[in-house]
């Protein structure tokens, strides 16, 4: 019973650092990107910003996870985390980020131009992302790099 109880408190803790991480950093790169790169209104901004936290509350996990998939591939050196830290950014988040352009009301050349501007603005934070999500990890007990603690096949 005690180490049921033990999987369930580390699978929160690890939704809530996971979540806090991606909207914290995100939000302050989205608005960013929003406003300067994509050339959208303040008003599209604000609309991109609250769905975008709303969809991170149930994509930063799955994220985080993903992200431990994509990290077991690297090997110790710094080149390789950072490929692969910025490889599980782009393809996780990049889709996400134009649908929620689109439903905010960016035009196709605004979700373009915002999509492509994202995508530069990851591949540049992949790495720190990475780092500052395992900053979090450790301010909620949790493991930087989730092997067995952090799966789905947690027992």
């Amino acid at each position: 019973m005690a180490k049921s109880q033990n999987t369930r408190q580390v699978i929160l803790r690890s939704f809530i650092a996971d979540t806090i991480a991606l909207i914290s950093f995100f939000t302050v790169t989205g608005i960013i990107n929003e406003r300067f790169i994509a050339r959208m209104t303040w008003d599209q901004v604000f609309d991109a910003r609250i769905l975008g936290a709303i969809l991170m509350v149930p994509s930063g996990r799955p994220y985080g996870l993903w992200r431990d998939w994509f990290m077991r591939h690297a090997v110790e050196t710094r080149q390789s985390q950072i490929v692969w830290d910025t490889l599980s950014l782009v393809s996780f988040q990049v889709p996400i980020y134009a649908a929620i352009l689109a439903i905010s009301g960016a035009g196709a050349d605004e979700i373009l131009r915002g999509s492509l501007g994202v995508i530069v603005i990851m591949l540049a934070l992949g790495r720190p992302y990475g780092a500052y999500l395992g900053l979090v990890r450790r301010s909620f007990g949790l493991p930087f790099e989730a092997r067995k603690t952090m799966s789905l096949n947690v027992k």
